[in-house]
């Protein structure tokens, strides 16, 4: 094993870059007048012909068992010089305000520096998102959070629980945004920002090493399913971005859960579910608070209450956009009780007429994501003229952890396979089960009921 190499040194060589970075986020406060920003993929209009300029895109490999903390306050020790190499590269490309993918325990982000305008507008022009979709902004210590939010601000005692017990973690907090800090493009001009520390070691680093808070989104296209790995990245925006940083696959899977806290009423609210489950958050409260009447509800969005408002102009991603969704049309398939108009189909039936309802005589792919002990997912499948049948298997019934880390790159494989249509077999919605149905129900077109 090479010498450990700590980062303070690194950190110093980066003083420079940081200096400049400043200048330039105060030059951008101060200014006002617009300023041209100059993509990573800019497209170019001369005498009436388009030209594309397409970056090449580095993959660089990052060994996440190469770097630890001593404390969620230190600097990240790195005991593997290619991987301080990588997050040099990839530091020094952010404080040339670029953008930079790289992974995290949930998915891959796409990241940039939050805290200039300039750097994360690149983030909505490599992904096509809409300016109204606001941004998680990712921070390495608790020091890094305290300097983002406004001086009045009075942590609520429910948030020091969850932070305590979910950071670092696949948890993402609300916080009133300090717009002397915080660029509007974060926030999608709403008056909160949400943060998160993220755990994985790769992600941690990054963030202390260039020292300043990265906003990121998941790395992918707008609406496509997220990446779990560094090929879904490359893939997808290769040549729309210098730097991938890979790291493995990611551990959770889905998102961050988003959670907002600062209702009056002091109840959790779930924004979106995700990595951390409601019911881990629901027992790590019940454990702290032991007075009935001082334990907050945890409500679920959708699911415990509606909030028309808040779809509208979200405080967080995730809520109003269609996301998700593959190359091929993806249609739910539901074994529970269907609603009383509805009348469901016999597995056989349905799977015979799969063919018929896409109106294509060629022969067509057809995938199917399935649990593995279900009664759809050891299910001999029909011989059907023209259909050849595709199946990603997405773990046990009563495991719903090994489903969240395999959705994606489920439905990611079996667009790479051509397929022009996906069934997917729905899960229970209880603990991860409800982050699964969550991103499942948006990437349907359809919802179709069937029996056995």
């Amino acid at each position: 094993m090479s010498q450990e190499i700590t980062s303070r040194d690194f950190v110093r060589s980066l003083y420079q870059n940081r200096l400049l970075l400043r200048r330039r986020m105060i030059g951008a406060q101060q200014s006002t007048t617009m300023r041209a920003v100059f993509h990573p993929a800019t497209t170019i209009r001369t005498q009436g012909r388009r030209v594309v300029t397409m970056l090449s895109t580095q993959v660089l490999n990052c060994d996440p068992t190469s770097i630890s903390f001593d404390s969620p306050t230190s600097e990240p020790k790195i005991t593997s010089q290619d991987t301080l190499n990588s997050l040099s590269i990839a530091a020094k490309t952010l404080t040339d305000l670029q953008p930079v993918a790289f992974p995290t325990e949930t998915v891959y982000g796409l990241g940039a520096l939050a805290l200039n305008s300039s750097a994360a507008s690149r983030i909505f022009s490599v992904k096509g998102r809409p300016p109204d979709n606001p941004l998680i902004v990712h921070v390495s210590s608790l020091d890094m959070l305290y300097g983002l939010l406004p001086s009045s601000f009075q942590m609520p005692k429910s948030y020091d629980l969850l932070i305590e017990r979910f950071w670092p973690g696949a948890l993402t907090l609300l916080f009133p945004s300090d717009t002397n800090t915080i660029p509007p493009i974060i926030t999608a001009n709403q008056p909160t920002v949400a943060i998160r520390m993220p755990s994985h070691p790769v992600a941690r680093a990054l963030i202390a090493l260039v020292n300043a808070p990265i906003a990121a989104p998941s790395a992918n296209s707008s609406g496509k399913p997220s990446p779990t790995t560094a090929e879904h990245v490359r893939r997808d925006l290769g040549g729309k971005l210098s730097v991938i940083l890979d790291g493995g696959a990611c551990g959770v899977g889905l998102e961050s859960t988003v959670v907002d806290g600062l209702q009056e009423d002091g109840n959790i609210r779930v924004l979106r579910p995700g990595g951390i489950t409601v019911e881990d958050i629901q027992e790590s409260l019940r454990e702290k608070i032991q007075d009935p009447k001082l334990l907050p509800q945890v409500l679920v969005h959708r699911r415990d209450y509606q909030d028309e408002q808040l779809e509208a102009a979200p405080t967080t991603p995730g809520m109003k956009y269609r996301h998700y969704s593959p190359t091929a049309p993806v249609i739910l398939i539901m074994t529970t009780s269907p609603p009383q108009n509805v009348v469901p189909s016999s597995v056989g039936s349905f799977l015979l007429s799969v063919k018929e309802g896409m109106q294509s005589s060629a022969s067509v792919k057809i995938g199917l994501l399935t649990l593995t002990n279900s009664k759809l997912g050891t299910l001999v499948l029909p011989v059907v003229d023209g259909v050849e049948w595709c199946r990603y298997e997405l773990g046990p019934v009563d495991d719903p952890s090994v489903t969240a880390r395999r959705l994606f790159d489920g439905l990611l494989t079996l667009d790479q396979r051509g397929v022009e249509l996906i069934l997917i077999e729905e899960v229970n919605d209880t603990n991860e089960g409800l982050a699964i149905m969550n991103r499942v129900r948006k990437a349907a077109s359809e919802v179709r009921w069937i029996t056995f």
